[in-house]
């Protein structure tokens, strides 16, 4: 009884050497070291976003996913993107019907 129970515990001692020498050579599988607290990658130029902006955007980490607060602003800044350039087709549409 008690050769099981050292096999046992030998086995646990293995185990967790194994499993920390793999964290520490491994990491936790993120791509990007984590960002100081209270700093944001979460950047859009200011005007005349490009497909490169935005698929750059990278937005903090946070217990359940990403930071709702970033998210929000970035939707609406394209949101307001959309909006702008919209609004300047169509009034470049209406000056082309115009000109006819």
């Amino acid at each position: 009884m008690t050769t099981a129970l050292i096999y046992l515990v030998v086995m646990l001692l293995v185990a967790a050497v194994v499993f920390l020498l793999a964290a520490v050579v491994f990491g936790r599988g993120e791509e990007l070291a984590p960002l100081p607290p209270g700093s944001s990658p979460t950047r859009l130029p200011a005007e005349d976003l490009t497909a490169e902006d935005v698929h750059a955007v990278r937005y903090q980490m946070v217990l359940r996913g990403y930071k709702m607060s970033e998210v929000d602003w970035v939707m609406r800044r394209l949101g307001v993107e959309i909006e702008e350039l919209r609004a300047k087709v169509a009034e470049l549409e209406a000056e082309r019907e115009g000109a006819r």
